[in-house]
């Protein structure tokens, strides 16, 4: 069982990853980043799970990193459409407006 979910955090993390390097669009590039979050929580459950089933220190510190990845997602999606707003396109490459 243990390999079974490593398994699957590591291709959901590895998903995460490239879909964030290749992505064009500041919204699935955000969707990316949840996801290599969620692989990081799905370790940390099982890795807690595996290793003493008696505490919960792995489901504490998900709860934590779920909390980091919503108010990533509220400030990310905020500066997303306030971009969209003035330059009408979520393009990565074409974020030029928050320089100086």
């Amino acid at each position: 069982m243990l390999e079974h979910t490593l398994n699957s955090s590591a291709s959901i993390f590895c998903i995460g990853i490239s879909g964030s390097i290749t992505s064009r669009n500041m919204v699935r590039a955000l969707m990316c980043l949840e996801l290599v979050l969620n692989a990081v929580n799905i370790n940390l459950v099982t890795f807690s799970n595996f290793l003493d089933d008696s505490q919960i220190k792995g489901e504490v510190f998900s709860i934590f990193i779920i909390s980091i990845a919503a108010a990533e997602a509220t400030i990310g999606l905020a500066i997303a459409l306030a971009i969209h707003r003035n330059r009408e396109s979520t393009r990565i490459d074409q974020f030029n407006l928050l320089k100086w």
